[in-house]
C-alpha cells in the first residue's frame, strides 16, 4: 500500500526527492534490494546534498555485504552532514564487522555525542568492544540500548552472546526469548537459544530450535554447524 502511495505520486511528479528515497525505504523493508538501491541513487543523482538517501545507500550496501561501499556511503553523509548521528552510529556497525575496533567505537561515541539517547549507538558500540573482546563493556552497552529501546531485539540477542560468553547461562536464555519474543522469525536469536539450550544438556529442544532456525533462513551456516555438532553428541 505504501509502495503504491508513491508509486502514484512519481506517476505526478518522476523527480520528487523525498518520495523516491522514502520509496527505496518501502522496497528495502519488502527485501527489493536492487530496486531500492536504484531508488536511493536516483534521489541522489537528483539531489547529490541529500545525505539521508547516502545513509540510506549506505545500509543497503552493508546489507549486501559491501561494506567498502557501506562505509564510502557513510563517510560521504557524513561530509554533507557532520552532525548525521545515524550516519555516525551506522558507520561504526560496518566498521565493528570488519573488525576495524577501535574506528568503530570512535564512530559510535561520535554518534553518541551528538544524540546520547540513540540507542542504535549504543548497540553498534557493544558490537565493537565485543569484537575488542571487551564483553562486560560490550554489556553494558547493550543495556544502555535495551534501556533506551525496550524493544531492541538485535540489543538483546547481542545482550545474550555477551551473557554466553561470561557464562551467565540463565541471563543468556532470558536475553534471547526476550529478542524472539519481540520478533519470532528472529533466526539468528532462535540459533543462539539453540546454542544455550545445548550448554545446559536440553539437546531435544536445541534440536528443534536449530531446525527453527533453518527453516526460517535456509542455508544458515551457523545454525547448520551446530546442528551438525549436536548429531555427534546425540
Amino acid at each position: 500500500e505504501a509502495l503504491a502511495s508513491f508509486d502514484q505520486a512519481l506517476a505526478v511528479k518522476p523527480d520528487h526527492v523525498e518520495a523516491i528515497n522514502n520509496r527505496g525505504l518501502v522496497l528495502h523493508e519488502l527485501r527489493r534490494l536492487g530496486e531500492a538501491l536504484a531508488s536511493f541513487e536516483r534521489a541522489i543523482a537528483l539531489e547529490p546534498g541529500r545525505a539521508d538517501a547516502v545513509n540510506n545507500r549506505g545500509l543497503l550496501f552493508q546489507e549486501l555485504g559491501r561494506a567498502d561501499e557501506a562505509i564510502a556511503s557513510y563517510d560521504q553523509a557524513i561530509a554533507l552532514r557532520p552532525d548525521h548521528a545515524d550516519a555516525w552510529s551506522n558507520r561504526g556497525g560496518v566498521l565493528a564487522q570488519a573488525r576495524r575496533v577501535d574506528e568503530a567505537i570512535a564512530s559510535c561515541d561520535r554518534a553518541i555525542a551528538l544524540d546520547p539517547a540513540h540507542p542504535g549507538a549504543f548497540n553498534n558500540r557493544g558490537i565493537a568492544l565485543h569484537q575488542g573482546r571487551r564483553v562486560e563493556e560490550a554489556l553494558d552497552s547493550y543495556e544502555r540500548a535495551i534501556s533506551l529501546r525496550p524493544d531492541f531485539a538485535e540489543a538483546w540477542n547481542n545482550r545474550g552472546n555477551a551473557m554466553h560468553d561470561l557464562r551467565r547461562m540463565p541471563e543468556a536464555l532470558a536475553s534471547f526469548q526476550r529478542a524472539i519474543a519481540i520478533n519470532p522469525k528472529y533466526a539468528e536469536a532462535i540459533s543462539n537459544r539453540g546454542m544455550v539450550l545445548q550448554d545446559l544438556g536440553r539437546l531435544e529442544a536445541a534440536r528443534a530450535d536449530y531446525d527453527a532456525a533453518i527453516a526460517l533462513r535456509p542455508g544458515y551456516a551457523e545454525a547448520l554447524k551446530r546442528r551438525a555438532g549436536l548429531r555427534l553428541l546425540q
